[in-house]
């Protein structure tokens, strides 16, 4: 971080041919496997583009591969609900690789209503010689067979396989926000706004809820689910966000139904801050356990905090995403953007995190040094082996001359979804339509 960021090079970046950009093509998740070799994007038109991870040329046996395009598939279509007259759209929310157990890939992806698991083969051999079947597939005439051979498998060039081998439909009434699955590696839950289910891998049809926060009388409603997360290595914990900024971890140990928590996470207000506003820049967009399983990063309008699983009464560490964004909330109310719902990341050794802003910005803070760092993605940087060079926004006064003003920022350009690698100095970055894939070329080690 700091004087280090400024090595932090471009190593890939994925650009659509659009000189345009269709509703369509606009990406809504990014996710990086357990290895980190492949990563997966979906869009809004339903799609799943994933890339693999070139192997080290031998040429230059220290230069890390690059990403390129390994498959694309259509997860989701367009669907209609008759019986509530609802549009279901293809946009794909989440993507959840699930770990590895074989040769094959795994992985879910889930619209507003139906969560899909879908399964990915590689196939560079093909079986020749049928003895009942001629070079087309079709069956011979037995009457033609006169003699048997033994078929072999010869070489062919590589085809990557997209099979669907599950779909998991009608477990919820409101729309998915968040999907996890369960270091168990058997199970996963989805949660929507007011509930959330716990799926086995092997059943479809059937799912047991395990958070019920729907009130009987529905005027009664005070908030809603934003994000669930389950705890990377005991699989009976998970954790919850909700739109007051509250997280609520559970126990399913306790009882079938979690709706009473085990802690309760809540910072209280600053009533000197209170304002119309309040209620809606506290909520919790985004939760993420560290690797490690002591603390939880979470995301709200304005800041990124850390919290430990010991200390429920308020974070251990806050930071500001774009505290210059606070005079102008009420503009940000008005053209909705106050309601983004930016991610936010871990790096492999839980010491730096990341998360998006505007104008196309992204932002790193380091938690041993306290160093922040403002990096944009953009095609102008987007040359293989390009420099980042570190951007900074004012408020007033005095410009320097690379800064950017508070007033020009650009709000239709939003980092809202960000991925880090899990082992390794890679991060992912979806800015509208485009993939940005940066690496830290020289700093190879975790920061």
């Amino acid at each position: 971080m700091g004087e280090d960021t400024d090595t932090r090079k471009i190593n890939h970046s994925f650009l659509r041919d659009h000189s345009y950009v269709t509703e369509a093509d606009i990406i809504s998740t990014v996710e990086f496997n357990h290895t980190g070799e492949l990563l997966a994007t979906g869009d809004k038109g339903g799609r799943v583009v994933i890339f693999q991870r070139e192997p080290e040329s031998k040429n230059a046996p220290h230069s890390q591969g690059e990403y390129d395009v390994y498959s694309t598939f259509q997860s989701h279509e367009p669907e209609f609900d008759y019986l509530k007259s609802l549009e279901i759209e293809e946009k794909i929310n989440k993507i959840k690789w699930l770990p590895q157990h074989n040769a094959a890939h795994s992985l879910l992806s889930t619209n507003d209503k139906t969560i899909k698991l879908w399964k990915i083969t590689e196939r560079d051999k093909r079986p020749e010689g049928y003895n009942l079947k001629d070079e087309e597939g079709k069956l011979k005439d037995l009457s033609t067979v006169t003699s048997l051979q033994v078929p072999v498998l010869k070489p062919m060039d590589l085809m990557v396989e997209v099979s669907p081998r599950r779909v998991f439909a009608n477990g919820h009434t409101y729309h998915i926000n968040s999907i996890s699955v369960n270091s168990d590696c058997e199970t996963y839950m989805s949660a929507d706004d007011l509930r959330i289910n716990l799926w086995h891998l092997a059943v479809t049809d059937r799912s047991f809820n395990i958070v019920d926060i729907k009130p009987a009388n529905m005027e009664d409603l005070t908030e809603v689910i934003t994000a669930s997360e389950f705890h990377p290595h005991h699989c009976n914990l998970f954790v919850y966000s909700s739109s007051k900024g509250s997280l609520r971890l559970c126990d399913m140990r306790a009882a079938a139904l979690c709706d009473k928590h085990s802690k309760l996470f809540e910072e209280p207000e600053d009533p000197s801050n209170r304002s119309f506003f309040s209620e809606i820049i506290s909520s919790v967009s985004d939760v993420k356990f560290s690797h490690s399983g002591r603390y939880m990063l979470t995301r709200d309008y304005l800041t990124v905090k850390v919290w430990d699983l010991n200390m429920e009464a308020r974070p251990i560490e806050t930071y500001q995403v774009h505290d210059y964004l606070r005079s102008k909330l009420c503009s940000l109310y008005e053209n909705d953007c106050i309601f983004d719902k930016f991610e936010c990341a871990w790096n492999g050794s839980d010491s730096v995190i990341m998360t998006g802003a505007y104008n196309n910005f992204f932002r790193m803070f380091d938690r041993n040094t306290k160093r922040d760092v403002t990096l944009e993605a953009s095609r102008e940087s987007s040359k293989p082996r390009a420099v980042l060079k570190p951007r900074r926004v004012c408020v007033g006064g005095k410009r320097r001359r690379d800064d950017i003003s508070v007033d020009s920022l650009d709000f239709t350009k939003k980092i809202l979804h960000t991925a880090w690698h899990p082992a390794e100095n890679i991060i992912a970055i979806a800015a509208t339509n485009n993939l940005y894939i940066f690496q830290d070329k020289v700093n190879s080690e975790m920061h």
